[in-house]
């Protein structure tokens, strides 16, 4: 196992690793709307959720991937309310990309915020 890291996205807030690579496989931690500098993104859904799709991104990239290889998301909301505006951003990002995906509402996230998204990326 190898762990990734990038200045591209926010550090670890806890300890883990902003991903983790385990043969051909890439398990991403959950993003959360951070800056790579730290600071919380301001705004909705769809703001927070652009921000936490740049992050995966950049963790991602940092492993040699790219969005097209993400095979699994899981999507945690706070509301479940906000999963058509959610969507809309998601659907952009990933284009015809469609890898599986679970969406849930939780009771509460990491720093109060919206959204929070993980990946698993194959790397071959």
């Amino acid at each position: 196992m190898k762990p990734v890291k990038t200045d591209n996205a926010p550090a670890a807030i806890g300890p883990y690793s902003q991903a983790i690579s385990a043969g051909a496989l890439l398990f991403t931690s959950g993003q959360i709307p951070l800056r790579p500098d730290g600071s919380l993104v301001e705004g909705g859904v769809e703001v927070q959720t652009q921000q936490v799709l740049d992050n995966l991104r950049a963790v991602i990239e940092a492993a040699g991937a790219t969005l097209g290889q993400v095979v699994k998301t899981t999507v945690f909301l706070k509301n479940l309310e906000d999963f058509a505006a959610m969507n809309g951003i998601y659907a952009a990002t990933f284009g015809r990309h469609c890898p599986a995906r679970s969406t849930v509402q939780v009771a509460r996230l990491p720093r109060d915020v919206l959204v929070e998204i993980e990946a698993i990326v194959s790397l071959s």
